[in-house]
């Protein structure tokens, strides 16, 4: 689950880290000079609240100096589909925007540590080079980042801040308080049960002090349990809906940008099926995983997610009935057919417990499905029907 910048700096604050000042409104007529006035005197950073980067560079964060400004800003940005290289050509909904001190800044450094499953442990990321760039530099330019693992049975141990602090280049004035900065993080980190956290740009102030400027926070989603609030604050505009309808029936369920819908147990299996697509000339239309546990119910549903792309011209099916009975996947399928009323052609490859059985039922309901024995075949199957309904 991502975090608009706005929730990742209370907790950044909580935690002792220093951010600016910073007001937020979903509406223009909030903004009065009463409601500015605990940001200091101008200039302010007007910015909009999106899960994405790259917001200055499409216009999603202005510096301004008069209260007008401020308004004409927020007026321009609230409500708006905000495209940045990282949303796509649709963008993302603007319904809330920061206000927040401006300041001045002498330089600006990356810093960020994510959560590293194969090694159990953080790995914390450093750069001198921080900035709206910083994509370009660690493409063109890697020796210019660092990396420091830390692993969770050690836990945070002093060298990781004299390493990343001589890495970063960091003068003797800037290291005296990095290291508190640096423990901070990674507690916060670990007491929000953090998948990612990124600060960029981490700026030195002309003040001579460290400053969150920005900050994204990505937490893991099987851990929301323990982090009700944030999974109270969730915001679900920021998603696709199709993905936020496949969890209220525990699907998981990713959308693609191809024409063949894909339903498969088991994400291994979801993943090799969407390779063969692509070695058979196709393009897989989403991610789906019904899990090994499914029922009738969780089918249809699943198959109302995949028809509600208009982009789908056909729909491959991939069930190992081991847990589960493929004769209970035909029905399911079957009945979800006849629910939505499905004229695009079903490819279904049933194997394993009652898969003779399901393939009868599917071949006997005189419906537009195609029941297949051998994966290969079925995949060359949808690839071909899909292609015949362009």
């Amino acid at each position: 689950m991502n975090l608009h910048e706005y929730q990742a700096k209370e907790l950044l604050r909580n935690a002792g880290v220093p951010v600016a000042n910073g007001v937020l409104v979903r509406e223009a007529s909030e903004i009065t000079a009463e409601v500015l006035a605990p940001l200091g005197d101008a200039p302010w950073v007007v910015k909009a609240q999106i899960h994405a980067g790259a917001r200055g560079k499409a216009g999603g964060v202005k510096l301004v100096n008069t209260v007008d400004e401020v308004k004409a800003e927020t007026m321009r940005l609230m409500g708006s589909q905000l495209v940045t290289i990282q949303t796509g050509a649709e963008g993302l909904p603007v319904t809330s925007i920061l206000i927040e001190s401006g300041c001045a800044i002498a330089k600006e450094l990356y810093l960020s540590l994510t959560l590293d499953r194969a090694r159990k442990g953080f790995a914390f990321v450093g750069s001198a080079a921080g900035g709206m760039d910083i994509e370009e530099v660690a493409e063109h330019h890697p020796e210019q980042v660092i990396s420091v693992f830390v692993p969770f049975g050690a836990g945070l141990q002093p060298f990781v801040a004299r390493t990343l602090a001589f890495g970063m280049k960091l003068s003797a004035e800037q290291m005296k308080g990095f290291a508190d900065l640096v423990k901070r993080l990674y507690e916060m980190a670990q007491n929000c049960d953090a998948m990612m956290l990124e600060i960029n740009p981490l700026v030195w102030t002309a003040d001579n002090a460290w400053l969150a400027l920005d900050c994204k926070i990505q937490i893991d989603d099987n851990a929301l349990y323990r982090q009700k609030a944030l999974d109270e604050a969730r915001d679900w505009s920021q998603e696709d809906m199709r993905e936020v309808e496949a969890a209220k029936w525990a699907l998981n369920y990713i959308a693609l940008d191809g024409d063949i819908g894909c339903m498969v147990n088991g994400a291994g299996l979801a993943m090799a099926t969407m390779d063969l697509i692509k070695l058979h000339g196709g393009k897989p239309a989403n991610f789906l995983d019904v899990g090994g546990g499914t029922t009738p119910e969780r089918v249809a549903a699943a198959f109302k997610l995949i028809v509600s792309s208009s982009e789908v011209k056909a729909i491959l099916v991939n069930i190992f009935g081991g847990i589960v009975r493929c004769d209970l996947i035909a029905d399911g399928i079957l009945q979800a057919v006849k629910e939505v009323g499905l004229t695009l052609p079903v490819v279904v490859r049933l194997e394993g417990t009652n898969a003779q059985m399901g393939r009868e039922m599917l071949a006997a309901s005189g419906l537009n499905i195609v029941a297949e024995n051998d994966l290969e075949t079925a995949t060359k199957t949808a690839v071909r029907l899909a292609g015949e309904k362009q």
